[in-house]
């Protein structure tokens, strides 16, 4: 039984599709479907049931699913072992936040890359949430405050955060010292977010308001300092304006919720060994 048709086919089967597990794979959708057609030839069963929304996994495909898994991730384990130390080879794919990456992560990327010259580092950047498993990445590193999933996350380090505003945006609207003031703000956000409040352990949801938005952190920061209103902003990003006078803290008697940076991967037994190498370089940095 060949390797590369059970690595396809678990593949498959965790995006949910051909075209995903193709992206996943890096090779194209023929030659992923010309796998899955051999391996169900030999076992001389149906493991998908393929559609126009992609494929789902059959009551034999569900049940061979995770022995396929588990003899992957032990020829996996096996060839690690038989590399030199260190040795990394291959593709590995990962999401990265825009912001922070661009600015924190790509020096980290770019040691790896330095470390293991056989291994293809390929960097996708954007603040928007990626689906890892059906877009087809290894890994990605997120910042803040994860949102519940089924990915496998590992804290790296905390990261902070402050509610800020400019001293003009001060001077002409006033400093909101409750959840109740905000409210009546201008408030600079990603969407339709709700803010949530620390009052000691209390927490508290308010959704502001505000006609300026954007999907980047850096703009959101700009337009705080031009005066345009309230923003939640990681530390990283104020910890200069800040410093300088050129934004000023707001509702000080409530703490920014607790943040992090985390390396999440697709669910599984046993990570990769290019992501614990990479994670492992992460806690080098930040940790």
């Amino acid at each position: 039984m060949n390797i590369e048709d059970l690595q396809t086919f678990v593949a498959v089967a965790d995006a949910g599709g051909v075209s995903p597990a193709a992206r996943r794979l890096g090779v194209s959708k023929s030659i992923v479907s010309r796998r899955l057609m051999r391996l169900e030839a030999e076992l001389e069963v149906q493991l998908l049931a393929r559609n126009t929304r992609g494929a789902s996994l059959t009551e034999a495909g569900v049940t061979f699913r995770d022995h396929a898994a588990r003899a992957c991730a032990e020829i996996d384990s096996a060839r690690e072992a038989i590399l030199p130390d260190g040795d990394l080879r291959g593709r590995m794919r990962i999401a990265a936040p825009l912001s922070f990456g661009s600015t924190h992560l790509a020096p980290v990327f770019a040691e790896l890359a330095r470390r293991h010259p056989q291994l293809q580092v390929h960097v996708s950047y954007g603040d928007g949430i990626v689906d890892i498993v059906a877009k087809g990445f290894d890994c990605a590193v997120r910042v803040g405050s994860l949102a519940d999933s089924n990915l496998i996350a590992r804290r790296i380090a905390p990261l902070g955060g402050n509610y800020v505003a400019s001293p003009e945006y001060i001077r002409q609207h006033g400093n909101p010292e409750t959840p109740e003031e905000l409210l009546t703000h201008q408030v600079l956000m990603q969407g339709t977010e709700a803010w949530p409040l620390f009052d000691g352990t209390k927490v508290i949801h308010v959704h502001p308001q505000g006609r300026f938005k954007a999907d980047n952190g850096v703009a959101l920061t700009v337009a705080a300092l031009a005066g345009l209103g309230i923003a939640a902003l990681p530390d990283f990003l104020i910890t200069e304006h800040l410093a300088s006078g050129a934004l000023v803290p707001v509702l000080r008697n409530y703490s920014f919720p607790d943040g992090g940076i985390y390396v999440v991967r697709p669910p599984g037994q046993h990570p990769a060994r290019k992501v614990r190498v990479l994670t492992e370089l992460l806690i080098e940095y930040f940790g």
